[in-house]
């Protein structure tokens, strides 16, 4: 699998996030709710529910989900955390440029797809046993193995590339090209 920038492990990239320049990773975020001001901070990894499965007729093309479980908002990246197996690295954000929160009301959730690749014929192609997913780089994510999902028995990876959280599945079907 080639891959241009690698999230290896989510702790090394929690380790990345505390000791980021100021801007460059978002903790909280101010919203305005009902005329007052409120914050939102980071989700727990515990108060999410991630979801995955290929889109039908489309087996190269993973929509995810998350679900924020509390009765309070919270956020999570703006973009999810996408590995695949023991491959190395993440898929990439199309539009670059990924990096910020996501504001989750309670309740709610979010919706983003992964393109795990183009050409499936590709000979460069690799395979891989499951893909994971992580709302946050400092989440450890859920696994989904590749028959749970609808690749068929393995998920096949090359330059794979996955949409910000979007607020339906169909805008992130729109996001990845898929209308």
């Amino acid at each position: 699998m080639r891959i241009r920038a690698a999230l290896a492990v989510p702790a090394a990239s929690a380790a990345l996030l505390l000791t980021a320049q100021p801007g460059q990773a978002a903790t909280t975020t101010t919203t305005k709710a009902a005329g007052d001001h409120a914050r939102a901070v980071r989700c727990a990894e515990s108060a999410l529910t991630v979801r995955a499965k290929a889109v039908p007729g489309r087996p190269t093309v993973v929509r995810m989900s998350v679900t924020n479980r509390t009765a309070r908002a919270c956020v999570v990246d703006r973009v999810p955390t996408v590995t695949f197996g023991d491959l190395d690295g993440a898929a990439l954000p199309v539009p670059a440029g990924g990096t910020g929160s996501y504001r989750l009301a309670a309740g709610r959730s979010a919706y983003a797809d992964v393109r795990t690749i183009v050409n499936p014929a590709d000979p460069q192609a690799r395979r891989t046993d499951s893909l994971t997913v992580a709302a946050s780089a400092a989440h450890w994510g859920r696994t989904f193995p590749a028959d749970r999902l609808g690749t068929g028995r393995q998920v096949p990876v090359w330059e794979p590339v996955t949409t910000w959280w979007q607020p339906t599945a169909a805008a992130a079907d729109r996001a990845i090209g898929l209308s």
